[in-house]
């Protein structure tokens, strides 16, 4: 096989069983890789109705046909499970070494089931795989843990959870080369459940592809287009970051658990000032022209990272400008495994609930955290990871925690489906409205957010959108067309994570679009269908059918794709969104009439499964 290895590792926790398998063609044509891959295998595998936190549940690592070869940004991979924070879909993906090393090992994917009775870690050397003891690394850190592994492999890739994946923390990650993360939906709190502290992987194969003249010839021109594009360019120069100014900019920087989304200290935040004050050089992932990762040099810390989502959950949402602490915090998040999103509203939650009295000092553990404070805010984040006092009910996600406090806490909840809701804000951009509701993990920044606004009316906005709808679709505060743009969106977007390339080539800026994958994928497969971008477009739309067919299995209902009132009854108070509101039941109408869902029940209606080929 091209693009693919054509074996999967099958690891058995409980009975310490290591098998392989492989995927036939169908399945491949229909599902690419990665994020379809996962969604497919793990509809069959996972029982319905499982406690995500049960050995029943199943994790899944998979890589797509473009990871691991010369295709940019082909360094990243898919971990998905049932999530314990929301019960629904759970997924995770993430760029660094790991995925093409785990390619270079002969490995398209790792499924891992069980528990084990003890820690442990598995060790993969191309085709030698063991379970081993990680009785020696259960409690340390993912810093210390990842160098005592590489220690005897300093060519290794490794995963590994945290003391939060260990405790149970239920939005604690999965990290990879210290600083990149699985963040979303839990997925270090399901290793945790299975004893499992880390993957440690070697390869020493290659990847190989179908027609290497072509797609070498594509790859080169490919990598010459990003090195030739300004915004790719800003993005390698300042990282991320450069989200904060865009976002304020529009009114769409969410501040104090996303009461408000203009944020008076966004300066001290903002990625000029932070490349002039904390010295950020950068980093790339494993086949990138962009070199987005950013090292910053704090008072206390020199970390990579964080990023826009941390600099937001654990700075403007807080009501804190001061990125020293921001950077403390991020590591201290790195170090216990802990997704920045989930940790920075959480916190902000709790924040909101002490200054209206809806919650107590003493039930607060005697902190008094309120927005802008930095010490109480810093105990209370050491007692969320080691899960303990208040910091065990904070640890379940602010859905569970406000459940638990009631007296009205619900409102201030900021999450959907059970997963806190990320740096966006759909009364600034309607399109995020949507894409948050909708998202099978809970709220989402990555699978379906439309940027074209920032693009203007260019001729690739006008190709991929239709220029008629372009005006619409740029004015981020209207709801009409987004509906379509995030169905469109969506289906794009399923295909990268499927194929899998990073967002920021594939979505901002967005270089290449399903055309583009319609080019390389023959080349690096040999299947032919994927030449087709009608053929790719219905993959990605089946791909999200198919993580809601395990989210209906799961008890989904279309009160599930919602919001939280902030954003459809309480006008934002400043800012440039000044005054906007979501009118999300437009938006839920045309979107599930464009999915071909019914709108009372929230089921996939026949017409879209036997289209699809999901009627089985």
């Amino acid at each position: 096989m091209r693009g693919y290895t054509g074996k999967f590792l099958d690891v058995n926790l409980s009975s310490k069983e290591v098998k392989t398998f492989g995927m036939d063609e169908y399945v491949l044509k229909h599902f690419l890789g990665g994020d379809g891959l996962t969604s497919y295998y793990l509809y069959k595998e996972i029982p319905e109705g499982v406690d995500a936190m049960s050995a029943e549940n199943v994790s899944m690592i998979a890589t797509g046909p473009l990871t691991g070869t010369l295709w940019p940004t082909s360094g990243r991979f898919h971990i998905a499970a049932k999530s314990p924070l929301t019960g629904f879909w759970g997924e995770g993906n993430c760029g660094g070494f790991f995925g093409p090393e785990m390619k270079f090992a002969g490995f398209d994917g790792i499924v891992i089931r069980g528990k084990a009775q003890s820690p442990v870690f598995i060790d993969i050397y191309n085709d030698n795989v063991t379970i081993k003891s990680a009785e020696h690394l259960w409690g340390l850190d993912t810093y210390d843990a990842t160098k005592l592994l590489l220690g005897d492999d300093p060519e290794a890739q490794v995963l590994v959870i945290g003391p939060s994946g260990e405790k149970g923390v239920r939005f604690s990650a999965i990290m990879s080369n210290f600083y990149r993360a699985f963040g979303r939906s839990g997925m270090g709190a399901v290793w945790g459940s299975k004893n499992l502290k880390a993957v440690r992987v070697r390869g020493t194969h290659g990847v190989g592809v179908f027609d290497r003249e072509n797609f070498v010839r594509l790859a080169k021109e490919a990598h010459g287009k990003i090195v030739n594009d300004e915004q790719a360019m800003e993005l390698r120069k300042y990282g991320t970051n450069l989200l904060v100014a865009a976002k304020q900019a529009i009114g769409e920087f969410p501040t104090k658990n996303h009461s408000e989304t203009f944020f008076d200290g966004a300066s001290k935040l903002q990625a000029e000032y932070l490349k002039e004050h904390y010295l950020g050089t950068p980093r790339a992932c494993f086949g990138c022209s962009v070199g987005c990762k950013k090292i910053y040099k704090g008072k206390e810390v020199t970390i990579e990272g964080p990023e826009y989502e941390g600099v937001y959950a654990l700075g403007s949402n807080l009501g804190i400008d001061d990125f020293d602490f921001i950077l403390k915090v991020s590591d201290y998040a790195n170090r216990t495994g802990m997704d920045h999103i989930s940790l920075g509203v959480v916190v902000s939650f709790v924040m909101e609930l002490f200054e209206r009295n809806v919650i107590s000092k003493d039930e607060m553990d005697g902190l008094d955290v309120h927005f802008g404070d930095k010490e109480h805010t810093w105990e209370l984040i050491r007692k969320i990871g080691n899960n303990e006092g208040i910091g065990e009910l904070l640890a379940l996600g602010v859905k569970k925690a406000a459940e638990k406090i009631g007296r009205g806490a619900e409102k201030y909840a900021m999450h959907v489906k059970g997963q806190e809701i990320s740096g966006q804000d759909g009364r600034g951009h309607r399109s995020v409205a949507l894409t948050h509701a909708v998202g099978a993990r809970g709220a989402d920044h990555l699978r379906s957010l439309v940027t074209v606004d920032q693009l203007g009316y260019d001729e690739a906005a006008a190709k991929r959108y239709g220029r008629d709808k372009l005006p619409e679709i740029c004015n981020p505060y209207t709801e009409k067309y987004k509906a379509y743009a995030v169905k469109v969106t969506e289906d794009v977007f399923t295909v990268r994570d499927a194929a899998i390339v990073c967002w920021y080539t594939m979505g901002w800026p967005p270089l290449f679009w399903v055309d583009d994958m319609a080019m390389i994928l023959p080349f690096a497969t040999g299947i032919q269908d994927f030449g087709d971008e009608k053929f790719l477009m219905e993959v990605g739309e089946r791909i999200v059918n198919q993580k809601r067919l395990f989210n209906l299995r799961e008890g989904l209902k279309p009160s599930d794709d919602t919001l939280p009132d902030r954003f459809t009854k309480e006008p934002l108070p400043k800012g440039p969104a000044k005054g906007q509101v979501v009118d999300l039941e437009r938006l839920l109408n045309e979107y599930y009439q464009l999915r071909g869902w019914d709108r009372k029940t929230g089921k996939i209606e026949q017409r879209t499964l036997q289209r699809l080929h999901l009627s089985e």
